[in-house]
């Protein structure tokens, strides 16, 4: 379907260009959020009466999106999500969580660019587009506890340091097992677990009695 750009729209074009989209694309986003025109006679017309007024509004909307852009650039968003020990969540954060920490500052969910959700911890960089020409970026900080957030925003791999942390652990108690194992044998078990003198010789024997003398 050919349809007039009344946006500029990326990976399709700028303001004014007639360009070629697949038709559901056209009838459930560009044309229902008159971000387009259908290509005929008469929508060319009327887009070349209105372009000064339509190149107008643009400018001035982009100046705005420049003013807001200001405060929501750089923004850290904290997200607290349950996730396994691996770092996978137990369901996802979506364009409408992050956009909802971010409406007081004027952010709507179709604004923030979010291919697919996230689904592990960990900062994520995220794109938020106020305007067709104007983008910003924010930084999604997605951890199971606020501790966790702030050690991550400092740099901390909170996943990393927790494997380090139970492989620590685990040492630490094979060492303490294998150390009261070789306690049980030293000293306190049966002869036949002590351990040989030095040399490999083994302790004597007592010495008899002498038998008593037989009678004349």
């Amino acid at each position: 379907m050919e349809i007039i750009l009344l946006e500029r729209i990326e990976k399709l074009g700028a303001m004014g260009d007639v360009v070629n989209v697949k038709p559901g694309f056209a009838r459930n986003f560009l044309l229902p959020q008159e971000k387009a025109l259908r290509a005929t006679k008469a929508n060319l017309a009327r887009f070349e009466a209105e372009r000064e007024y339509l190149e107008q509004r643009n400018a001035e909307n982009r100046e705005v999106a420049v003013d807001a852009g200001k405060s929501v650039d750089g923004t850290n968003v904290i997200i607290i999500r349950k996730a396994g020990d691996t770092g996978y969540l137990y369901g996802s954060v979506s364009a409408r969580d992050i956009a909802e920490d971010l409406a007081p500052k004027g952010v709507k969910r179709n604004m923030v660019v979010l291919e697919q959700p996230i689904k592990t911890l960990g900062l994520h960089t995220v794109k938020v587009r106020l305007h067709p020409e104007v983008t910003v970026e924010v930084t999604v900080n997605v951890a199971r506890t606020t501790d966790e957030a702030e050690r991550q925003a400092k740099g901390e791999d909170v996943i990393a340091a927790q494997i380090a942390e139970e492989q620590a652990d685990m040492k630490e108690a094979n060492q303490e097992r294998a150390e009261n194992a070789v306690s049980m044998f030293e000293g306190d078990g049966p002869d036949e677990f002590r351990a040989p003198r030095e040399g490999g010789d083994e302790a004597p024997a007592a010495e008899a009695a002498p038998a008593p003398a037989a009678d004349a």
